[in-house]
């Protein structure tokens, strides 16, 4: 597989995983210091919200001794689903930086999943570490496992997209790559108002960092006519038309959305439809697209949005 270029250089602050969401950051920082309290109450908060319990989960995950402070709550309440969820997802994590073995990582997500059956998040986790060390029969499994609960999840949609990408990697630009396929049924299968409409830009993008990584387009993306082709231009308009109409500012990953579609506005050469959103995206860049192929996402961010607002 090709692993995710994208140098680590950029400011934390910059590329902020909880993105808008204030209660996240509130309860991750008290994460850090060992005070999981908070994390108990946000993820009771959250709810069957799944597509915001898979963003909270995973970014409470991201911290260093998540999983020991998880690991301590489980110990306090044995039956918490939320404690085990978290818990699983740390595991992920360190599997995936290589500090904990893959294995217990796996037996950690379905030990959580036997907790809360109706929870697609544990297999969100299994998704997230068969993504990258897996094989692509399991990954699809995985998939399925998540769709089961929750047929739009916005985060399983777009790990699978990544790896759908990666598939023949080697054979250079291809209008029918099954990529493109995937994108368009999953947008056509969600309902009117989900952020899965974007996801064709999304598979445009993951597309262009497999053909940039193996040479077969220019390491700069806005050089690339990846993106000036007949297919891309609908691809584009289409996403940015739905965007315009719905405006759909309650998803807890349209940040993630956004910053596809600016990356791509700005690849087409579309300056004042960028500009759009760049307003709306405020300082909240995501490490992909901006990163694609090898790139440090946050200067590239900032460079193409004083380009489109004219503050360069």
């Amino acid at each position: 597989m090709i692993r995710k270029p994208g140098r680590r250089r950029a400011a934390a602050h910059a590329l902020d995983a909880a993105l808008d969401d204030v209660e996240l950051a509130s309860a991750r920082a008290a994460l850090a210091q060992g005070r999981w309290q908070a994390a108990r109450t946000l993820l009771a908060h959250t709810g069957d919200d799944w597509d915001l319990r898979g963003h909270r989960v995973t970014v409470l995950a991201l911290e260093p001794y998540c999983a020991a402070w998880a690991n301590d709550w489980l110990l306090a309440e044995p039956d918490s689903a939320d404690a085990a969820v978290l818990l699983a997802l740390a595991q992920v994590r360190r599997a995936l930086r290589g500090k904990e073995k893959a294995v217990r990582a796996r037996e950690a997500c379905r030990s959580a999943a036997a907790l809360a059956p109706a929870d697609p998040t544990p297999w969100l986790g299994l998704l997230m570490l068969e993504h990258t060390v897996g094989a692509g029969e399991e990954v699809v499994h995985l998939f399925g496992e998540v769709r089961a609960r929750h047929p739009d999840h916005h985060h399983a949609h777009h790990l699978m997209v990544a790896r759908l990408a990666e598939r023949r990697a080697d054979v250079g630009p291809d209008p029918l790559h099954e990529v493109y396929d995937f994108a368009n049924w999953a947008a056509e299968q969600a309902p009117a108002d989900s952020p899965l409409a974007i996801l064709p830009v999304v598979a445009h993008a993951e597309r262009y960092r497999v053909l940039a990584t193996t040479g077969h387009e220019p390491p700069d993306p806005a050089a690339s006519g990846h993106w000036t082709g007949r297919r891309a231009r609908q691809v584009m308009k289409a996403a940015f038309d739905w965007w315009l109409e719905w405006e759909h500012e309650g998803h807890p990953r349209r940040l993630v959305d956004l910053n596809f579609l600016a990356h791509a506005k700005v690849c087409e050469g579309r300056g004042a439809e960028a500009a759009a959103l760049f307003h709306r995206i405020g300082e909240h860049p995501t490490p992909a697209p901006w990163s694609y192929p090898d790139r440090d996402p946050y200067p590239a961010f900032r460079a193409a949005r004083d380009t489109a607002l004219g503050t360069a």
